[in-house]
C-alpha cells in the first residue's frame, strides 16, 4: 500500500483524466511510476557513482583500456 500527497493542481488533472477515461487514479499513478522508476534508479545510481569518483573512493579507467579488457579493441 502506498499513499502519496500531490499538489492540488496535479490531483485535479489526475481526477479529470481518470473521469474522462473511465480508469482509476491509482491506475495512472501506477503507470507513471512504472514508466519512470528505471530512469530514477539509473539517475540516483549514477549520482552515487559520480560522488564516489569525485571523492576518490572509486576510480575510473580509460575507454581504450575497458575496450581492450573486453576484447573490443581494434
Amino acid at each position: 500500500m502506498l499513499a502519496i500527497r500531490l499538489p492540488q493542481s496535479i490531483e485535479k488533472r489526475l481526477e479529470k483524466l481518470a473521469r474522462r477515461t473511465g480508469r482509476t487514479k491509482t491506475y495512472y499513478a501506477r503507470e507513471a511510476i512504472l514508466e519512470h522508476i528505471a530512469d530514477l534508479e539509473d539517475l540516483y545510481l549514477a549520482e552515487g557513482a559520480l560522488e564516489r569518483i569525485r571523492s576518490g573512493r572509486e576510480r575510473t579507467i580509460p575507454l581504450k583500456d575497458a575496450m581492450k579488457r573486453h576484447g573490443l579493441q581494434r
